[in-house]
């Protein structure tokens, strides 16, 4: 072999070596400097869980005592934040700690989120409760209810009426507790009361 093909041979081999050096440190250096590739944001619209139709709902306290119960033709449970979306539930809120019947009623849809410790009765709602012991029937009307259920609480904002025997009162926001039977009207609050029949 000839000394000019010996040197042209090495050449190309070392030609060959530092394209390919060459070809490797040019990738290296585009993901080193290349943006990071675009993410989508997209999600989507959040779709149901699941549908149930016709259907009850049992809650339950951390003492395994019912914390409420609804009833309703139509529920959604969305997968995002696991809440439940329902319409026109009926509903009872019974008293924990005291032995006072529940308060029954019905809104025109309800909300409950995921570990069953907040209630929204939406829309107008109306409830009441039997008269037991001393104690006289009573109804709520009222809309845009917050419940604590396992709290035995519950609240609005909005203009709430509360008929008890012969009263009757108006006002703007209402606090209640179930367990207490208290309940508190909070603003602009206008009482009556029928006159009882004298006893003969």
């Amino acid at each position: 072999m000839s000394v000019f093909n010996l040197l042209r041979d090495r050449n190309s081999t070392t030609a060959g070596v530092a394209l390919a050096v060459l070809l490797g440190a040019s990738v290296l250096l585009y993901y080193w400097v290349a943006p990071e590739a675009k993410k989508s944001d997209f999600v989507g619209p959040p779709r149901s869980g699941y549908t149930l139709i016709n259907f009850t709902l049992d809650s339950y306290n951390e003492e395994g005592k019912a914390a409420f119960q609804l009833i309703a033709p139509h529920l959604e449970r969305r997968e995002g934040d696991e809440s439940l979306y329902i319409n026109a539930p009926d509903f009872v809120l019974p008293s924990v700690k005291t032995v006072a019947p529940p308060w029954k009623g019905n809104s025109q849809y309800g909300w409950v989120n995921k570990d069953g410790s907040l209630l929204k009765l939406q829309g107008k709602v109306f409830m009441q409760r039997p008269a037991f012991g001393t104690t006289q029937a009573a109804q709520i009307t009222t809309s845009e209810v917050t419940a604590w259920p396992k709290e035995n609480r519950l609240e609005t904002d909005e203009a709430a009426q509360i008929v008890q025997g012969t009263s009757t009162m108006n006002g703007i926001g209402m606090r209640a507790n179930l367990d207490t039977k208290h309940l508190e009207l909070l603003d602009d609050v206008h009482s009556s009361f029928q006159p009882q029949p004298r006893k003969r």
